[in-house]
């Protein structure tokens, strides 16, 4: 049974309180901490002490601070708080799914998904930007405008907020619920790069939330200058949003591969650091009847990734209202499937998720977009 919490007020003004450290980078902490008046040369012991009741014990209050002595919390406390962003609504699908809509500031709202039993535990899907420019024509996500990039503390927030929501504080290695990330949520990652780094810094630091950068995933439509540089920066995995092996499909599914044609997109791939059989890239195709489900696309994918080390994640087509697009039959996708599999590559077809609640890969903030509408006209 679906089960949702529900607060949202469209009257609510924000609080304009002090603001808060969850989600800020080291750097950034520690200069907090100095324009909270700790001395320069305290700074950064303060902040690393901080840094670990804020990411390894996902503290909320700053008494839990135990060892900063409590005049020093009390400044802290004058000055910032350890709040996350407002969860608008709460959904939880009737296969564990969990979805998260989370506002950042007045009309400034994203999602992040919790997806159980993906990896060694759960995937967390979050968001780089609120909308999104790229308008690819099967994805509903991808139709909303763009409103802005979010920042690393924006981004780091959503896996605190899930955290708590699971109740997975103090970090453990043991029994976790989310153990990867994926950055396949709201927006096009490449094109907040910085942010995304900083956020995978946060996120991957072993004093704090510690999920290592070898268990998140980039994934990218194909901005073919900032792939290599996503390895170097982050060395996390890297997906690619491909769909069509060919650039007149693919020029119609995804349209920046007018702008990035296949031939180049490979080539930024190949170049990806630390390619290899146990860094492979994901392929992300999107299965669509009658559009990119034949024989003979499969055939021609194997022959595109030749020489790539790679798996292929085959989407079923998530519907959303008034899509020009329908799923491939289930019969048509195994036979994709065994012809990439007959090929040496992986191949899975990936478990529709969360989507009676408008949880699954393309449909994010397709129904709440839809609901806010109805609640503006009301």
């Amino acid at each position: 049974m679906t089960s949702a919490l529900n607060i949202y007020d469209p009257s609510a003004k924000p609080d304009a309180g002090p603001p808060s450290l969850a989600g800020l980078t080291r750097p950034q902490l520690r200069d907090a901490m100095m324009a909270a008046g700790v001395e320069e040369r305290k700074a950064k012991m303060r902040a690393d002490q901080a840094w670990r009741w804020i990411y390894h014990h996902g503290a909320r209050d700053f008494d839990m601070m135990t060892n900063i002595a409590k005049d020093q919390r009390a400044e802290l406390e004058k000055h910032y708080t350890l709040d996350r962003p407002e969860i608008v609504e709460r959904l939880i699908s009737v296969d564990g799914t969990r979805k998260y809509l989370i506002r950042l500031a007045p009309g400034v709202e994203c999602e992040t998904v919790f997806i159980p039993d993906v990896g060694r535990a759960g995937a967390l899907c979050v968001s780089s930007q609120v909308g999104c420019t790229l308008n690819c024509t099967f994805c509903h996500t991808g139709t909303q405008k763009l409103v802005r990039n979010l920042t690393a503390q924006e981004i780091a927030a959503q896996v605190m907020i899930a955290r708590d929501d699971l109740e997975e504080w103090p970090t453990s290695n043991e029994n976790r619920q989310i153990t990867n990330i994926v950055f396949m949520g709201m927006g096009e990652p490449l094109y907040n790069l910085d942010a995304v780094s900083d956020a995978i810094d946060i996120i991957s630091d072993g004093d704090g939330i510690g999920i290592g950068r070898r268990r998140m995933t980039v994934s990218t439509s194909g901005v073919v200058p900032k792939i290599p540089e996503l390895g170097e920066r982050t060395k996390a995995m890297l997906a690619i949003s491909l769909h069509a092996t060919n650039d007149d499909l693919r020029n119609e599914l995804v349209p920046l591969n007018r702008k990035y044609p296949i031939a180049e997109l490979m080539e930024a791939i190949k170049a990806y650091p630390g390619l290899g059989n146990s860094n492979r890239v994901t392929f992300e195709y999107v299965m669509l009847k009658g559009v990119n489900d034949s024989p003979a696309e499969a055939r021609a994918l194997v022959q595109l990734l030749k020489g790539v080390p790679s798996k292929i994640n085959l989407i079923p087509f998530n519907p959303w209202p008034n899509s020009p697009y329908e799923c491939s039959d289930w019969e048509t996708i195994e036979t994709f499937a065994e012809i990439v599999n007959r090929a040496g590559y992986a191949s899975p077809i990936r478990t529709p998720r969360g989507r009676d609640i408008f949880a699954a890969c393309g449909q994010l903030r397709s129904e709440s977009e839809r609901l806010r509408a109805s609640q503006r006209k009301s």
